[in-house]
């Protein structure tokens, strides 16, 4: 078997302490590559020195939109996660752009509209942009992250006539997820896509060729009430198995298919 996951975030607290077993479940399972994204500049150092110690994790480097705006926010009284440090966006930017030729992917990135307000959307989708720039310039795929803005992020990328995408979790309507797919990008589908009503269309009826997996680790597990991590890719790859009428091998080879073309290597 061979099955990967292109987003997850095995930097998070819950899966950091146990990561080897983590990642050694993946192996037994069928995983041989998983991307990793960052979310802020602490996060990208962390996502870089992971993937330094394990040859399966492969480094995207990112800002999380509401990261983007964090510093905005706090200055005008908006509450968002206290833990998290705000940090300059272009300096963010900048390290980002420094560091490209270590990144598999540039992601997470994207636009947020259900944790951030309208006044902040001008800066966010500022960031957004420079950041595809700076993937197409360096000739790397973007792993994209959109709630509730699924359409302008779209308008985005098409103005920008960016191609290598692959749209994480998407949360917006089917029809658009087909046209997404019409485009040439890609939705990878998460490990929860056996309980979601929505994952199961999009299995369904978005174009086979343009579809990859994830976990978003350690959020949208299978089992809501345990953490989830990159070896439940295999139960989104059975359960596509089922929904296409293919053979798990056959399915599995048409995704890795699929990742090799986005990322120009096979997994």
């Amino acid at each position: 078997m061979t099955l990967f996951d292109v987003h997850a975030h095995l930097t998070h607290e819950r899966l950091e302490a146990d990561l080897p077993r983590v990642l050694s479940r993946a192996t037994e399972a069928g995983v041989t590559t998983v991307i990793s994204n960052g979310l802020n500049p602490i996060d990208n150092q962390a996502v870089l020195r992971l993937a330094e110690a394990h040859p399966m994790v492969r480094p995207a480097l990112g800002l999380y939109p509401v990261d983007a705006v964090l510093r905005s926010m706090r200055v005008a009284g908006d509450e968002y996660d206290e833990k998290e440090e705000s940090f300059d966006t272009d300096e963010a930017i900048a390290w980002v752009e420094a560091h490209v030729d270590r990144a598999f992917a540039i992601g997470e990135i994207g636009l947020d509209g259900y944790w951030v307000k309208e006044a902040f959307w001008p800066e966010q989708e500022r960031a957004f942009q420079r950041l595809i720039k700076l993937a197409m310039e360096a000739n790397k795929p973007v792993i994209v992250h959109s709630r509730k803005r699924e359409r302008r992020a779209l308008e985005i990328l098409d103005q920008m006539n960016a191609r290598r995408v692959c749209w994480h979790c998407f949360g917006g309507k089917v029809a658009l997820a087909r046209a997404i797919a019409e485009r040439g990008h890609y939705l990878s589908i998460p490990a929860n896509a056996r309980r979601s009503e929505a994952f199961t269309r999009m299995l369904q009826t978005v174009d086979r060729e343009r579809i990859l997996l994830e976990t978003d680790c350690p959020y949208l597990g299978p089992d809501r009430e345990k953490t989830n991590e990159p070896a439940n890719v295999a139960e989104t790859a059975a359960y596509a198995a089922e929904l296409w009428g293919m053979s798990q091998g056959a399915v599995e080879a048409r995704l890795c298919e699929n990742f090799e073309r986005l990322f120009g290597q096979a997994p």
